[in-house]
């Protein structure tokens, strides 16, 4: 809260949910009475900005994983109503806490990261280019205590085409050596 002015202390709103979310795994009515109260601040305030983000979970998720699959046209073209599948398989019902309390799954809009569709933000983190086999194979290895890797399942490096990089491959066209030098600026004034 000292990264805000006394009278705009209200401003910490987000970061306090999130630090409740992250503690507490979801945000709770109780706790959205403690934060207004904390911020003087009406407590339908504060609930209309957790409710208003969609990052803010008003009910308990899985302990282990939230795994939010995307659901928008370029995910669903390259396979996500399959990892849907997935999901409801492995995990149980939309929106509701696994059996043994570790997994919850929810379909998203966009989670921007369509060249690599199809995609999900497990946890804080971003799983690409997945197919029903790597989301499974992601689940089994939280099921077994691990945390798999985040990034691309189909091997490629941030969000380059699948067949790899095709253009600005030259490394010259970064180190420099095709800069003109510099040896006077127009309308610059000798150093004195």
């Amino acid at each position: 809260m000292t990264k805000y002015p006394e009278a705009r202390k209200q401003s910490a709103v987000i970061p306090i949910l999130w630090l409740v979310q992250k503690q507490e795994g979801w945000v709770s009515e109780p706790a959205i009475r403690a934060i207004a109260d904390l911020l003087g601040m009406p407590k339908i305030r504060v609930l209309e900005v957790a409710t208003f983000y969609t990052m803010f979970m008003l009910e308990p998720v899985g302990k282990t994983a939230l795994i939010q699959v995307c659901g928008t046209t370029p995910c669903m073209l390259r396979g996500s109503l399959e990892l849907m599948e997935v999901c409801k398989a492995e995990i149980g019902a939309k929106d509701q806490v696994s059996a043994d309390g570790h997994f919850t799954w929810q379909e998203m809009e966009c989670l921007g990261a369509c060249a690599n569709a199809p995609m999900a933000q497990i946890n804080d983190y971003y799983y690409e280019d997945l197919t029903p086999e790597s989301l499974k194979g992601i689940i089994e290895a939280f099921r077994r205590g691990e945390t798999p890797k985040p990034g691309s399942y189909a091997g490629r490096h941030s969000s380059e085409p699948a067949d790899g990089a095709l253009t600005l491959t030259d490394p010259s066209l970064f180190d420099g050596s095709r800069a003109k030098p510099i040896t006077a600026l127009p309308n610059a004034k000798a150093p004195a």
